[in-house]
């Protein structure tokens, strides 16, 4: 579908749109986002029955979806996808790279010292963030680079803006999402066509499967390092899945036509805040 001035604003009706990650908590909000905006969603993640149930969730509402079983870091398994998609909906005309995360044994923190982590640890995280952001580009992107048409949106965090204590591996890894999303911006607009566009999100502090028990203690109140992050977030809340829905559709649809490369923070105000 075509960004082109005229084109109804937020409305993804007849787009088709990918989302790595799409069995996260995030991933899952923007994929029910895209489908009330009009899209047909495809749920990429390696959990297929998780991916099967979100798609049953949003095919549930009246909006077609399907599941997409995909390793971000497995080049066949990507390929897989892509055709799988464009036998039953065609090409992708939007990718949400939401896929990423940590692991425990790459954090510096307690007793683990900088030289204590294991460069394998280090390796893996910034793959999963870093690598696993381009394959699915290359693979989905083809189509988009083909055409002339598109909208590429990354998943950075703010880590990458103002690096955080402990999450060394995942600090770089979305630092280069950022950095990529530019590169990538730049090289789209230049050589596909001014009609493919490359962004990203940085969400702030969202409460997910990976870092509940970081920021949250089991009673449901913040840990001491959820207080922390509240107390330089001046909005003085964790974000919920459904806050990144506005900035999604925005960046998806014509309504964003003319933007392109740059990094969105959804954060409660934590970047701007200094702390005094």
């Amino acid at each position: 579908m075509s960004d082109a001035p005229g084109a109804p604003a937020f409305d993804l009706t007849g787009r088709t749109a990918v989302v790595t990650g799409g069995t996260g908590v995030l991933g899952s909000a923007m994929a029910h986002a895209l489908a009330l905006a009009g899209a047909r969603v495809a749920i990429l993640g390696r959990r297929e029955d998780v991916a099967q149930r979100i798609a049953n969730d949003i095919d549930a509402k009246g909006a077609p979806a399907m599941a997409l079983p995909a390793d971000v870091l497995d080049p066949f398994t990507l390929e897989a996808a892509v055709d799988h998609l464009h036998d039953h909906w065609g090409p992708a005309d939007v990718l949400i790279n939401a896929a990423g995360g940590n692991r425990p044994d790459a954090l510096v923190h307690g007793d683990r010292t900088l030289f204590d982590m294991p460069a394998d640890a280090f390796r893996a995280v910034v793959d999963l963030n870093l690598t696993g952001t381009l394959l699915p580009i290359q693979a989905f992107g083809r189509a988009m680079a083909a055409s002339g048409q598109g909208s590429i949106i990354n998943i950075s965090s703010m880590a990458a803006r103002k690096p955080l204590t402990r999450v060394i591996g995942y600090a770089a890894a979305k630092a280069g999402v950022d950095n990529l999303t530019q590169w990538l911006a730049v090289h789209a607009a230049t050589t596909w066509g001014p009609g493919v566009r490359v962004n990203a999100i940085a969400p702030g502090f969202f409460v997910g499967e990976q870092n509940r028990a970081l920021l949250m203690n089991e009673d449901g109140s913040p840990s001491e390092r959820g207080a922390q992050i509240l107390a330089h977030t001046p909005m003085g809340r964790f974000g919920q899945p459904d806050d990144l829905s506005g900035t999604v559709i925005w960046l998806a649809s014509s309504a964003s036509a003319f933007v392109t490369g740059i990094v969105v923070p959804v954060d409660g105000g934590y970047d701007a805040y200094g702390g005094v």
